[in-house]
């Protein structure tokens, strides 16, 4: 008996779809085991004086003497990603993230990774106060980048210029100063219930900061001392106007002051909130605000802030792809996808506001009217579930992106102190020309930075595992920040429904 060309045709579509899905099973996932080393990676970010319990062993102290051309302590803090620079705009914005996790998703934590994570987030509030306690004056980053990326060396061997960039009003640096206020109000209500006096130090400083930020508007980078330094690195490319919205919904937040909602009411236009609403990231904000104050109108019933809502509810159409609102790119193995490098900052942070949006929404019975589709709370989670799960293996690699999860991840990141032998079994100096070899070994990293997220794949939804693209192969602390919270989500509710 002959096969009728229907059977024939469905058989062939189901080896094809075989063939095309991923290599591990989603519900295999230790969302739990991701929690803990997406926290840990960030000891191994760490500068500074290193405490005695610093788990990630390889590391030592470095940058103990920054500041001192300002005759100031600036030790302390992270290195944004696999070099030796503290970059003040994506510390404060990582900061910023790490605790939004825990304001939203602490609850979800076992007691012990949320003591981490307010560790991880303690060691970049300390350090950003100090930014800070000068007068009209905020040290936006330590290091020369286009020195420090002449070199190859483990940050415990630092010889290069460590040059302070500051800026003293009436320069501008709304951008820098905004994220900052932003973090250190979001961080007060992190700290609120374990330290109330530590928790009233942020929000009394990210007052005095958010008014520096908005009395001399401007960008940081556009600053004739600063611009060599930032750029291109951590340029403003968007503009500063996004962060003194984001810093006063942070304030409103943190405060329930009746000056910041006024402003949120006021300024909303003229400083571009129904602009740009498809980003969020280190350098624009626009999506995070929207989600933010999103909040008092679902809660609150804050209805002077309808706008934020209404371009929220878009964002969150332009994510779903039955909805005819939806443009956001996709690879053909389903991760989102922007152009640029370090792609998965773009997927994690949007996840982080996919579970935050679904969470408002559904302490208040809500869904998305997307036009062609209504979108429930839980169709919002399901579309994080599905970035969180392809990230740690469900891809067409079979590679999970997050170093020391699951058998088979990256082995070569681009990242100093991972690739060189370690200063504890190597004492010996290496010098800044001396590390190239380690750089273009194709060996793997001697030293595991555990819970890193690398930059991730290309458009082809390809990875090579080579240190030296850095745009696949470089971790950043913004891309681990919102996935902290993301998988607390996931740790808690493996299986939304």
């Amino acid at each position: 008996m002959t096969s009728s060309p229907l059977i024939l045709l469905t058989t062939t579509i189901l080896l094809l779809l075989l063939l095309h899905l991923p290599f591990h099973d989603s519900s295999n996932h230790d969302y739990r085991d991701a929690l803990s080393k997406s926290i840990l990676f960030f000891e191994g970010q760490r500068s500074g004086f290193l405490p005695q319990d610093q788990r990630i062993g390889w590391r030592a102290n470095s940058g103990l003497s920054d500041g001192w051309p300002y005759n100031t302590d600036l030790a302390g803090g992270y290195y944004d990603a696999g070099d030796n620079v503290k970059f003040g705009f994506p510390m404060a914005f990582t900061t910023t993230l790490l605790a939004w996790s825990v304001i939203e998703f602490g609850d979800s934590m076992p007691a012990s990774e949320l003591r981490n994570s307010l560790v991880a987030v303690r060691w970049a509030t300390d350090y950003l106060l100090k930014t800070v306690s000068q007068s009209n004056r905020i040290f936006v980053q330590v290091g020369d980048p286009n020195i420090d990326h002449n070199c190859w060396e483990r940050p415990e061997d630092m010889d290069t210029t460590r040059t302070v960039y500051a800026v003293d009003a009436p320069n501008t640096a709304s951008d820098v100063a905004g994220e900052t206020a932003a973090a250190l109000a979001a961080s007060s209500m992190a700290f609120r219930s374990s330290d109330p006096a530590y928790a009233e130090t942020l929000l009394r400083t990210a007052d005095r900061v958010f008014q520096f930020a908005d009395s001399y508007r401007g960008a940081y980078s556009d600053n004739s001392n600063i611009r060599d330094g930032a750029c291109p690195f951590y340029c403003d490319f968007d503009g500063y106007q996004d962060e003194l919205l984001w810093a006063a919904a942070w304030l409103r937040t943190a405060s329930q002051d009746d000056n910041y909602l006024k402003y949120i009411e006021m300024n909303g236009k003229t400083l571009g909130a129904d602009e740009n609403i498809n980003e969020f990231g280190w350098d624009n904000k626009h999506a995070g605000i929207n989600v933010l104050v999103s909040k008092e109108v679902l809660e609150g019933n804050r209805y002077t802030l309808e706008s934020y809502k209404a371009s929220a509810d878009s964002f969150m159409c332009t994510l779903i792809p039955e909805s005819s609102a939806s443009h956001i790119e996709y690879t053909p193995g389903g991760l989102i996808y922007k152009p640029g490098g370090s792609n998965l900052q773009h997927s994690t942070t949007i996840s982080f506001l996919l579970l935050v949006y679904a969470n408002y929404l559904a302490k208040t019975s809500q869904s998305v009217n997307c036009g062609s589709v209504f979108v429930t709370p839980n169709s919002l989670r399901l579309q994080a579930k599905k970035q969180v799960d392809y990230i740690l293996g469900d891809n067409p690699m079979g590679l999970s992106y997050m170093v020391g999860y699951g058998d088979k991840y990256p082995q070569r990141i681009h990242h100093r102190g991972s690739s060189l032998p370690s200063i504890k079994d190597h004492p010996q100096f290496i010098a800044c020309k001396e590390g190239s070899i380690y750089f273009n070994s194709t060996n793997p990293n001697p030293n595991v930075l555990v819970g890193a997220v690398v930059g991730g794949p290309g458009e082809d939804d390809v990875y090579d595992d080579d240190r030296v693209d850095f745009k696949k192969s470089e971790p950043t602390t913004y891309i681990n920040a919102p996935f902290v919270g993301v998988l607390a989500y996931f740790a808690a509710n493996p299986y939304p429904s």
